[in-house]
């Protein structure tokens, strides 16, 4: 990869905001539009779908969901997105029960969780009644709960899985809860691209992982298996964890990761959250005249760019947290990839030393290690 000019003005273009960093995308139906807009800032993005969605249409369990609402009409119906409402409409149209299901849903307090809810629920030719401003289920029940749910019943469309905490809520309150799975949540086919996303945030090789559920949060945590605390410690110091709204960001913000997510639930805000957040969280030096500014993968020497592989840059990221102090090659390995030894931390060194191009600011200290000086 060739080096480029990035200065203020050009870190101003959205085309290079993003540029040095390396992005973790675990959707699967959006993935495609996501890495696109990241890769239009700049960014190197690893696709690694966390899960996969799988229609039920033919669904026992959906289908004996959608009798039950049309035996005991919902007096409300939570619309969680437009996928769902689409998929429940088209399974029903399959079992010949489209028309009575609409008949009960036109008469129901239709609740759109966000804007695709709402355009979806007017595409059928049904009118909503509320819409939550942050789209959190939170809000939902603090809604409903105001408007007073004893004795009401409320069907609600599942997130892939089950959401306890909200149902329990929902029922606490005096609500009879019916439970509706549109789609399932089925592990990806080739888990692969997962597992190797999960190696690369547990080596701090990767700046953010994008999450759009928080289905999605929960499979990366499987599968990361006994490593599980190691991968939360690395978002809760080094990685960012980006999420599309609080629903998908509740179970990291559970374990006390610290959380971006845009107020609105939008793909493209997500993106905008993290041009805004990862480059606060540059390191910037002042060595010998020179600027150099650590951004993901690559460092920016005096407004260029100049990409590094991961040895070089562990290597500068542990100098450079601590300038001025001399690490040993024993410290220094701590920092490198896994299988590492002694003389790959001298070889980083040197490939660190030939990518920044800049005499003296990696110091050798005799028999002890290497520093970058301070002034």
């Amino acid at each position: 990869m060739t080096a480029a000019r990035l200065t203020a003005a050009a870190l101003a273009d959205p085309s290079a905001a993003l540029s040095g960093y390396t992005i973790g995308v675990t959707a699967d139906r959006r993935k495609d539009e996501l890495a696109t807009l990241l890769e239009a800032r700049g960014a190197r993005v690893v696709i690694a779908p966390a899960l996969r969605i799988v229609p039920i249409s033919d669904d026992a369990e959906l289908r004996a969901a959608t009798r039950a609402c049309l035996d005991s009409p919902p007096d409300i119906v939570l619309v969680n997105t437009g996928i769902k409402m689409r998929g429940w409409l088209e399974a029903a149209d399959g079992w010949g029960l489209a028309d009575p299901l609409r008949s009960v849903l036109s008469r129901a307090y239709l609740v759109a969780r966000g804007p695709k809810a709402r355009a979806a629920v007017r595409a059928a030719g049904l009118h909503d009644k509320w819409s939550p401003d942050g789209e959190g289920y939170e809000e939902v029940v603090e809604h409903l709960t105001a408007r007073g749910l004893r004795g009401r019943t409320v069907a609600m469309q599942l997130h892939g899985e089950s959401q306890p905490e909200y149902t329990e809520a929902l029922v606490s309150a005096g609500a009879r809860v019916i439970e509706l799975p549109v789609y399932r949540w089925a592990p990806p086919t080739d888990p692969a691209p997962l597992h190797r996303l999960v190696d690369l945030v547990l080596g701090r090789m990767v700046d953010a992982v994008t999450f759009t559920s928080a289905a999605a949060v929960q499979a990366v945590l499987r599968a990361a298996g006994t490593g599980t605390d190691a991968l939360l410690e690395a978002f809760r110091d080094d990685v960012l964890a980006a999420c599309v709204g609080p629903v998908t960001s509740a179970p990291l913000r559970r374990q006390g990761i610290p959380v971006a997510a845009p107020p609105r639930a939008r793909l493209s805000a997500l993106v905008r959250t993290i041009v805004d957040e990862l480059p606060r969280r540059a390191v910037s030096l002042q060595l010998s005249g020179h600027t150099i500014v650590l951004r993901g993968h690559a460092a920016v020497v005096d407004g260029e760019l100049r990409p590094l592989a991961p040895a070089p840059m562990a290597v500068l990221r542990a100098l450079a947290n601590s300038p001025g102090r001399v690490l040993s090659r024993a410290a220094l390995l701590q920092a490198l990839p896994r299988g590492a030894d002694e003389h790959a931390v001298e070889m980083a060194v040197a490939r660190l030393r030939a990518g920044l191009a800049l005499p003296g600011v990696v110091q050798t200290v005799v028999k002890r290690g290497y520093r970058i000086p301070i002034p």
